[in-house]
């Protein structure tokens, strides 16, 4: 989107213990914000941090017009610092993405473009800069979303998404944890909610560490089916399944030359959920 007009974007930075690269998240976010929108604000949401996160911040501030620092007094978890962020937000898109600069924000464009058409827009990892074992934990995982859940997305864990503001109150998470992008997508299906999706870079960690581990796998486990449980097999069933359609986007030949991972083959945009009728979907 070019920066002469159109709807304000708010970006949700969660960050928990992310002195290592708050900053950098802060910086980058300025630069790419600026270039392609004409409002927009940057919201990091401090969920208690012990080591110097809000330090950090506050130190960038001065040079980061458009971002605000929120802060809870103690750790309340991935989801609360996402739903803080969320009822802050004062623009009609509403992104987040995580604190440790794993993914390219230059990319957001591709992600609100396809916002005239659909209120949720969520990335994909094309090329996963992690260990095999987090790879494939995260394979099984989102297989079991989608036979479980009916999440639909082939990456529902990616931390790249845009929503339409007014879609948000329908999908607020009541989860404290990572389970959080689970719970927001599968109340978009019950809701009958279009989605896109679009792959996007992936970079390494930039510092610091990850806040899953293999400990958290037998919890999240528990959680999923618990929530299978309580929302799918007793929260009702949709009478029409919302229609998936599927559709490609195009690509420049300077795009492709610049990422060629990305290449066109790979830019299936999908998938495009048509809201069904009838009951809302479990």
């Amino acid at each position: 989107m070019d920066a002469s007009g159109g709807p304000g974007l708010s970006l949700v930075i969660p960050a928990f213990n992310e002195q290592e690269s708050i900053a950098r998240a802060i910086r980058e976010a300025e630069e790419a914000l600026s270039i392609h929108f004409a409002r927009y604000e940057i919201l990091v949401i401090d969920d208690g941090s012990t080591d110097n996160t809000v330090a950090e911040v506050r130190r960038a501030l001065p040079e980061a017009r458009h971002t605000r620092l929120l802060r809870h007094e103690g750790n309340r978890g991935y989801g609360a610092a996402l739903r803080t962020g969320f009822t802050a937000a004062r623009f009609d898109w509403v992104a987040f993405t995580d604190a440790d600069c794993q993914f390219e924000l230059e990319e957001l464009p591709r992600l609100v473009a396809l916002m005239q058409d659909v209120p949720i827009a969520v990335g994909y990892r094309a090329r996963r800069q992690d260990p095999w074992r987090r790879r494939f934990l995260s394979w099984g995982y989102n297989v079991l979303a989608r036979l479980l859940l009916g999440t639909r997305v082939r990456d529902v864990d990616c931390a790249f998404k845009v929503f339409r503001r007014d879609v948000l109150p329908w999908l607020m998470p009541q989860s404290r944890g990572f389970f959080v992008n689970t719970e927001m997508l599968t109340r978009a299906r019950q809701r009958g909610f279009e989605i896109a999706e679009v792959p996007v870079t992936h970079r390494p960690r930039l510092g610091g560490v990850s806040k899953v581990s293999l400990r958290e796998v037998p919890r999240i486990a528990r959680t999923l089916l618990g929530f299978w449980w309580k929302e799918v097999v007793w929260g009702g069933r949709a009478q029409v399944t919302p229609m998936v359609l599927a559709t490609r986007q195009t690509m420049s030949q300077a795009d492709v030359a610049r990422k060629p991972e990305l290449g066109p083959s790979s830019l299936l945009v999908g998938p495009i959920v048509r809201p069904g009728r009838g009951r809302e979907a479990a």
